[in-house]
């Protein structure tokens, strides 16, 4: 039988021997697809012959795994740039919190159609996606062709209703759009999300053996406000919740402690970080330490967090930035090679969102997510190493074809799947409505110190506050849950 797709004459790049970012450069190499499977990596003059549905002609690309995203929050790049130059909290609270309590269903699949041309044109085949009207973007990834990781987004504030929903979604689309997207439950963090859900949240990721997504030790003032209010760090809390004997993704992790390594290095759970470096520049909060997490055998995979924060989906960006981020907090010129850049985003962000063996690499038997780089450019030549080139010189628009399961998607920039200038249109007609903004309508109040609700209730919740308090203080006022404004939304609505 014919392949369904040959992609020859390419320069391969393929996984060394051993782990820490060793590749083999391989030329004049030829990609067989089969049923959305690489079926074999061959020597182009070995493909001149073989049948195929399809042919690429390759020549000086560099084929590689597609880059893989490990957090983000796609609908908010239709918020990109609406909130700049401000410290966390401001940003939260004043700006982002209070529009995305206004944000509609068609908004959130906009926003995400659009983040997923953003995407393909960037190299990027698979992400991990932690947001609010999840069915909307689980539509966005199913007809743009992506592979995603999925979960809804929820806050101890929204009572059990909001874990409930976490599950029957992951739980509904996990294998949907023909396996493309897997599911994660995805309490929002420690400091929203107390200790009661967190514990209910790894019973329910043991029982149907799901991965859980969440913000922790997201920078360092949150930490050291825990251990002063708590006497416990943030990933101490995961672990007495039993969150890191279970399949974990923890998104950013600059506040990780000393302390805290030997915890995780002593897990039985598969724990990853994924790390934003964008967003911490322009929030001043310092950096994942992935030299240490490496050291102890945590993956530490890639990503941008949302645009509304890092102001694009670009992980060509983030894998430029950590190369030069880490050597500079490492004081190590030989920290952070290319090739390991390269491993962040390719095998350890597979790790990271349960992919492994699935992605990542350019292996017989694993589903064909591949993009071909561009090397013609003058600022890739010449080509002294092949990687040298691609951290951190080359860019994403050097990505000239993006394919997953062995589908195109982008080819020579052009997106068969996806009218991007219609999605623009639609979305720029909503302009209005998406800057409408109601301080007392937050999702959720971010705090640093904390916030208790018994002692400082919102105003709206003043005259409902006496006859619902047994109940709020159950729910939020526990040893180290932190308890925000937000929680009134559930009993005032």
């Amino acid at each position: 039988m014919p392949a369904d797709l040959v992609v020859a004459g390419c320069i391969a790049m393929l996984p060394g021997a051993g782990e820490g970012g060793r590749f083999d450069f391989v030329a004049d190499s030829a990609v067989v697809v089969r049923d959305g499977v690489i079926q074999a990596i061959t020597s182009a003059r070995d493909a001149v012959g073989l049948p195929s549905a399809e042919r690429i002609d390759a020549r000086w690309q560099l084929a590689m795994p597609g880059f893989i995203n490990c957090h983000t929050h796609t609908p908010m790049v239709a918020l990109r740039g609406i909130a700049e130059d401000m410290a966390a909290e401001e940003w939260f609270n004043d700006w982002i919190w209070p529009i995305e309590s206004n944000l509609t269903d068609p908004v959130v699949e906009l926003g995400a159609v659009l983040a997923c041309a953003e995407v393909i044109r960037g190299g990027v085949t698979s992400f991990a996606d932690h947001y609010f009207a999840m069915d909307r973007v689980a539509a966005a990834v199913t007809a743009s062709g992506l592979r995603a990781n999925l979960g809804s987004a929820y806050f101890s504030s929204q009572g059990a209703e909001g874990r409930e929903r976490s599950l029957d979604f992951a739980l509904r689309l996990r294998g949907a759009a023909g396996g493309r997207i897997t599911t994660s439950l995805t309490p929002h963090a420690p400091y929203t999300v107390d200790d009661s859900d967190l514990a209910a949240t790894a019973e329910l990721a043991r029982e149907h053996r799901l991965l859980v997504h969440i913000h922790a030790a997201e920078n360092q003032a949150q930490t050291d406000s825990s251990l002063e209010r708590y006497g416990v760090s943030p990933i101490q809390v995961l672990a007495r919740a039993g969150l890191l004997d279970v399949g974990l993704l923890v998104a950013h992790g600059t506040g990780i402690r000393r302390e805290d390594l030997a915890m995780l290095q002593g897990s039985s759970g598969r724990i990853a970080v994924a790390t934003a470096p964008k967003g911490y520049l322009k929030f001043g909060w310092g950096t994942t330490p992935i030299r240490a997490l490496r050291s102890i055998g945590i993956p530490v995979g890639l990503a941008t967090d949302g645009a509304a924060s890092s102001n694009t989906l670009d992980v060509w960006e983030s894998m430029t930035l950590i190369a030069l981020v880490q050597k500079s907090v490492e004081a190590d010129p030989t920290w952070m090679t290319a090739r390991q850049a390269l491993d962040h985003a390719t095998r350890q962000s597979a790790r990271a969102i349960g992919l492994e063996g699935v992605v990542g690499a350019l292996t017989p038997g694993r589903r064909a997510d591949l993009i071909l780089v561009d090397l013609t450019g003058p600022h890739t030549q010449p080509l002294h190493d092949i990687a040298a080139p691609l951290v951190p010189k080359a860019r994403s628009s050097d990505v000239l074809t993006t394919i997953v399961d062995g589908r195109v998607l982008m080819r020579d920039r052009r997106l068969p799947t996806l009218d991007v200038p219609a999605i623009v249109g639609e979305l720029a007609g909503r302009i209005t409505e998406l800057v409408k903004r109601r301080a007392d309508r937050s999702i959720q109040d971010y705090r640093a110190e904390g916030y208790d609700l018994t002692r400082h209730p919102p105003p709206r919740l003043v005259a409902s506050f006496a006859a619902h308090q047994q109940r709020v203080v159950r729910r939020v006022v526990v040893p180290y849950g932190r308890p925000h404004r937000g929680c009134h939304r559930a009993l005032v609505q």
